[in-house]
């Protein structure tokens, strides 16, 4: 997979805040907002799988049994 070019005009605040957030765990800012973007797409993605799946077999959190009283 290639790689391809995003430029963004951030705050100044901001980008000083990514910047300490990257230094912390050893990153280019660079590395780190590709990171959290990778990790947001996943939670996307994996949280509408799970959707999906309760569509299909129904919500699993739901009791199968009345609880006891």
């Amino acid at each position: 997979m290639g790689s391809t070019v995003l430029s963004l005009r951030i705050d100044g605040e901001l980008l000083d805040r990514l910047r300490q957030h990257a230094a912390k765990r050893g990153m280019s800012v660079q590395d780190y907002v590709v990171r959290t973007l990778v990790r947001d797409d996943f939670d996307e993605r994996f949280k509408a799988a799970v959707e999906e799946t309760e569509k299909f077999y129904g919500d699993s959190r739901r009791s199968v049994t009345p609880p006891i009283t």
